[in-house]
């Protein structure tokens, strides 16, 4: 008998336990490491990634401040992450409201454009119709090289729109793209540990862009 692929994540699943306080201490036990991993990644994340967020910090504060507007996008989990950020420059708890939207809330567009063009083409499109010079893109991922976002990247970046993107493992084609003008990478091979780590990512690089608003405006 051949062990589930999830075993190396829940080993106490299908363990033989009938005893409901070391099942319960198995349980614990995974719970903690599994914190303590997120957060010693989400640590070594922010230190490796300092400087390229005080640089696209920076870079996004200007064009804000020069009427740009920012752009997310993203597939699966990420589609969710790049719609939270988006949100989060838009309705911030506290800070200015800046000009954002995700590219991934409208299913009306996501649909047709991926009908009638194909969807390795649904965020390229849209940009083609809202991007303008000086604007900002950002395709979060935890691969790093979907198709359709590399089209994105493309596509913004012939229309002067700075580009970032948001990759895990090894940044994937991210971060071997000139289309990409700052990839933040999660060095890690769990997509739960690369999506936590990248929701703090855009939490950092939010708070950067508005320390920088207040010495740019």
């Amino acid at each position: 008998m051949t062990d589930e692929p999830t075993n190396f994540l829940y080993p106490f699943i299908d363990a033989q336990e009938h005893d409901p306080t070391s099942l319960l201490a198995d349980l614990t036990a995974s719970a903690e490491a599994k914190a303590a991993e997120s957060l010693a990644l989400r640590r070594s994340t922010l230190e490796e990634n300092s400087e390229l967020i005080a640089t696209a910090g920076a870079e996004m504060a200007r064009r804000f401040a020069a009427g740009g507007r920012l752009f997310t996008f993203g597939n699966g989990g990420s589609c969710t992450d790049c719609t939270t950020l988006a949100r989060l420059f838009a309705r911030p708890p506290d800070g200015t409201p800046l000009p954002a939207w995700s590219l991934t809330a409208d299913q009306a567009i996501m649909t047709a454009l991926g009908n009638d063009v194909g969807f390795e083409l649904v965020f390229a499109r849209q940009l083609i119709a809202r991007g303008k010079a000086g604007d900002i893109a950002i395709a979060m991922s935890t691969s790093g090289s979907s198709p359709n976002l590399m089209a994105a990247l493309a596509e913004a970046r012939r229309r002067d729109i700075y580009t970032i993107g948001f990759a895990g493992y090894d940044g994937g084609a991210f971060a071997k793209s000139p289309d990409v003008n700052a990839c933040f990478v999660v060095r890690s091979q769990s997509v739960h540990r690369i999506q936590e780590s990248q929701a703090l990512l855009g939490y950092q690089l939010w708070l950067t862009v508005h320390e920088q608003m207040g010495a740019v405006v």
